[in-house]
């Protein structure tokens, strides 16, 4: 590999967006036959990298190489033209419609303007024996499992036509860059293509990758999951916060130093906040336990695991994105509903069958996501703050304006808001004093477990500052927080006992003492030792 140029090489790449640099002077390089992992936390780059490659993002700054040609990728079909195709984490088909017809669909086989049936179901088995797979392609493709899907649109996407317009050169021309194996995919880009397989089925599909990877396709795969990492990757890029951090034979660097690269350390110490060392580690001895899970998990979420948290303690939930965090989050918000074990909510036994059920039990859950799942853009920040209040009283029992002004007014002051502007749209605010409005739409209805899924993610250290000290203060309350960070320093900074996940399992519990430090937690995540 090391003799040869590479099929793709990428240099310099940069891509802004308004107010947020996603990507600033990446290299990337990707050799014919090898199976290159791209790596990184979220927010790190990946999507956006791949976004370029594909041509759904113009660049900024920088080249792209395909075959040692500049060229400049319009949009993605000229980018499968070029021999680039990319298999999404949810399978793109129509699964109403045959195997072959979703191998062809759109580029049929055809004679004087009929589609030659025989021909596509022939050429279709034909491509599914080069992925050792023989299946009745006739049949609808929702009669196979999500696997066979995975492998058919696979198989899809090494189909691609040579004709017709590729990648613009530098030059202004067209440009085509050969293909693999005879016909087909140079490039095959599988993002996160088994976070809903089996191990079988994992098994089934790197078996295919080899094959294609022996053919002289080269691969670019994205997983959260380390074990699959090293199982089958050659080589890895990583990203961290929109830069090249590195490029490494898998071989070569340990999983502790991969976990290292990825999260980083913290760089800017936060002003005001207690050391661990000064907060007390006896609190929780005699407290009453707020949560008591016991075997609770969800199929193709998160393992069954075991967790109490107590009144006054912050537990806080580390591990690489993917690993199981939100996952269990959520189960413990009733926004996802656990398929196995039990849970006890204040000494009690507690179906939560919905948030619904979670909110009136006093659980509290601020979503890592808080564009989507959290503001409300349009509405003001008065109403996005006592929305939650008034969905636990009920619509018909609406709020009066002025017990709204007198609430909202406590928690602009208490947060520090700003602008201190209750009627300003929330769109309008600064990413960190969004998330303090998240916070008090829940803080006002008085939680006993306060759920905080990365509530300093994408915001400035000022701002960061001052959730991490709230935080401190509501469990120096007795308030119980589930706290969830990829940052590990923060996790370290507040938490009483930290439970580590790996690929959806929980694997460990740490205690918050002095020997625990952001080496242990990394050690943890990449040994995936158990407790």
């Amino acid at each position: 590999m090391g003799e040869q140029s590479p099929v793709l090489e990428m240099t310099g790449i940069r891509k802004v967006f308004p107010g947020v640099v996603a990507l600033d002077g990446v290299d990337f390089r990707l050799f014919p036959g090898e199976i290159h992992a791209l790596m990184g936390e979220n927010g790190a780059g990946k999507s956006t990298l791949i976004k370029v490659l594909t041509g759904v993002y113009t660049i900024d700054g920088g080249q792209v190489r395909l075959g040692g040609e500049v060229v400049h990728i319009n949009g993605p079909l000229q980018a499968q033209q070029a021999g680039i195709s990319t298999v999404y984490q949810e399978v793109n088909l129509c699964t109403n419609l045959s195997v072959a017809e979703n191998i062809f669909i759109g580029r049929e086989p055809r004679k004087f303007g009929r589609i030659q049936w025989g021909q596509m179901r022939r050429r279709a088995s034909e491509l599914l024996a080069r992925l050792d797979l023989n299946i009745d392609v006739s049949a609808p493709l929702n009669t196979y499992s999500l696997a066979i899907q995975q492998m058919v649109a696979i198989a899809r996407a090494i189909n691609v036509p040579t004709a017709g317009p590729a990648a613009t050169s530098a030059t202004g021309t067209a440009s085509g860059t050969g293909t693999a194996a005879g016909g087909g995919a140079k490039v095959l880009i599988l993002d996160e293509p088994t976070s809903s397989l089996d191990a079988s089925e994992v098994a089934q599909l790197f078996a295919v990758m080899r094959r294609l990877k022996a053919d002289g396709v080269a691969i670019l795969f994205v997983s959260h999951f380390l074990d699959q990492i090293y199982e089958v990757s050659d080589r890895l890029t990583v990203l961290r916060n929109g830069q090249l951090i590195g490029e490494y034979r898998t071989a070569e660097l340990p999983q502790v130093k991969l976990v290292e690269k990825m999260i980083g350390k913290e760089l800017a110490a936060l002003e005001d906040l207690e050391d661990k060392a000064q907060r007390s580690r006896e609190r929780t001895a005699g407290a009453e336990p707020i949560v008591e899970a016991r075997g609770l998990g969800r199929a193709g979420a998160i393992a069954p695991f075991d967790l109490t948290i107590h009144a006054g303690e912050v537990v806080g939930l580390a591990g690489l994105l993917g690993s199981g965090r939100t996952e269990l989050a959520r189960l413990l918000f009733g926004a996802d509903r656990a398929d196995s074990g039990e849970l006890r909510f204040a000494g009690k036994p507690v179906t939560l069958r919905d948030p619904q059920v979670a909110m009136k039990r006093g659980i509290a859950f601020s979503s890592e996501n808080r564009r989507t799942e959290g503001i409300i853009g349009d509405l003001s920040v008065r109403e996005n703050i006592i929305l939650a209040l008034q969905a636990s009283r009920g619509w018909t029992r609406p709020i009066p304006r002025r017990r709204q002004d007198e609430i909202v007014e406590k928690y602009i002051k208490a947060l520090q808001i700003r602008p201190a502007d209750p009627e300003r749209p929330v769109r309008n605010l600064s990413g960190g004093n969004q998330q303090k409005v998240l916070l008090a739409r829940w803080l006002i209805t008085e939680p006993r477990l306060l759920i905080i899924d990365e509530p300093t993610r994408g915001i400035d250290v000022g701002a960061k500052a001052e959730i991490q000290k709230l935080v401190a203060e509501l469990s120096d309350g007795g308030m119980a927080v589930l706290f969830v960070s990829a940052e590990l320093e923060e996790v370290l900074r507040l938490s009483h006992k930290i439970e580590v996940l790996r690929d959806r399992h929980l694997v460990e519990e740490l205690q918050n003492t002095e020997g625990v430090d952001a080496d242990r937690i990394m050690q943890t995540i990449a040994s995936g030792a158990t407790s």
